[in-house]
């Protein structure tokens, strides 16, 4: 009988010291499996798998310096650069210094909340703080990442083991986080989440690897698995982890602005064990992933789609002729990007286009935006995806990033302190 191959974390490290560390990055190797390659343990030690999409529950702990020592005894409430911030745990008496939660949906106005403060702050720029005291002063200072001593961000329902589309069964218009626009009806257009086949949970969807303590990237930082996420469930996995806000780099976050207000944008990135065990779920593929359809009003379940209608056969990259652009007066695309990545003047800025699709639609002449996003037929009818609120191209660069971190000794694989796997 031929022996199981169970590489364990401490002969990959080995090797990953050693330079001799076969990795590669999950689009490479699901396109390896696709040309016909029979892939065994023995070839690659490491798949390192990725996510990027709207994650709306993110949030972070910030120890924010307000003033100096002795100016106020506690804080009752604090503002950076106006979305809501708590103050707790910890009181800091007459210290000047203040630990907030923000969250990142919290929100300052209808077009900037905690995602935007969050890749402001790892941009280096400058932060307002605004603070009410005890007995009802208002104190404010400025402030920038390096002041803040503490800054780490958490994730509480992360990289989903997939998620659901959505669309509106009804005539007229509804107002979601799930649209840019608003959603419109009946059966016009539909919104996706997902990056199907790279995402890590859809590659360990027993959690047999990924457990507490799994060192993984989070917006390119490398950070912790602290747990399940507060969704998860055996036949829906999704993780809670943590992160150092220092290292992180801004074009894997940020803030993305939708019809009912601002929500955030977080990336993870996981490596993932070659052995007997993992092998097969590694194998897993667009066209085996279900998509799950609902009814935006309700969540109401009408039929199961899969990854391959949204990343097979498509785009990853939306593109720009500028030669084509009418330069209108009022430029829908410009108004109502959610990421604010276009401009008429500059137009795409690539490190903040989350490849969403919107400006397809947004812009009312042809070819001037360039992407095919394709369509799911639902109950008879072929619906066009419009908006993508995961962004695969961006998730393979991380994933990318990872692979390459392990490949140069800078990435260590680490043993869990418990396992998650059902």
């Amino acid at each position: 009988m031929k022996a199981k191959i169970l590489k364990s974390i401490e002969e990959i490290n080995e090797r990953i010291r050693k330079g001799e560390a076969v990795v590669c990055d999950a689009e490479e190797f699901k396109n390896m499996l696709k040309d016909g390659k029979d892939i065994t343990p023995k070839e690659i030690d490491v798949v390192t798998t990725a996510t990027c999409g709207i994650m709306s529950g993110t949030e972070a702990k910030l120890s924010v310096p307000v003033s100096e020592k002795g100016a106020f005894k506690r804080a009752r409430e604090v503002w950076l650069n106006g979305v809501p911030a708590f103050p707790g745990s910890c009181p800091n008496e007459r210290l000047g210094i203040v630990d907030v939660t923000v969250y990142g949906t919290s929100r300052a106005n209808s077009s900037y909340g905690g995602g935007h403060l969050f890749r402001d702050l790892v941009e280096g720029k400058e932060i307002k703080v605004k603070a009410k005291s005890d007995d009802g002063r208002i104190i404010e200072n400025k402030v920038r990442i390096d002041d803040l001593k503490f800054a780490k961000m958490l994730t509480t329902r992360s990289s989903f083991k997939n998620y659901t589309a959505f669309l509106n069964v009804e005539e007229g218009e509804v107002e979601s986080i799930f649209s840019v626009t608003k959603l419109r009806g009946p059966y016009k257009e539909i919104s996706v989440s997902g990056c199907g086949e790279i995402n890590p949970v859809e590659n360990d969807p027993m959690l047999k690897t990924i457990g507490i303590g799994t060192r993984i990237l989070v917006n390119g930082a490398i950070g912790y698995v602290t747990g399940e996420g507060t969704l998860s469930k055996k036949e829906k996995p999704n993780l809670s982890a943590i992160a150092d806000m220092h290292k992180m780099k801004p074009e894997y976050m940020g803030g993305f602005i939708t019809s009912s207000g601002p929500e955030c944008i977080t990336s993870i990135a996981i490596p993932i064990i070659v052995n007997e065990k993992t092998l097969r779920y590694l194998k897993i593929s667009d066209e085996d992933i279900d998509l799950p359809i609902v009814d935006v009003h309700n969540r109401s379940h009408l039929m199961n789609s899969d990854y391959a209608r949204v990343w097979q056969g498509t785009d990853r990259e939306i593109k720009y002729d500028a030669n084509k652009c009418h330069k209108c007066n009022v430029c829908y695309v410009e108004k109502y990007c959610p990421t604010n990545a276009f401009s008429k003047l500059t137009g795409i800025d690539e490190k903040r286009c989350f490849n969403c699709g919107a400006c397809l639609n947004l812009c009312p002449k042809e070819d001037v935006f360039k992407g095919h996003m394709g369509n799911i037929s639902v109950n008879g009818k072929k619906t066009p995806i419009t908006l993508r609120q995961s962004n695969r191209a961006r998730a393979k660069e991380l994933s990318y990033e990872l692979k390459k971190m392990i490949r140069d000794s800078k990435f260590f694989l680490t043993n869990p302190v418990a396992h998650l796997g059902r």
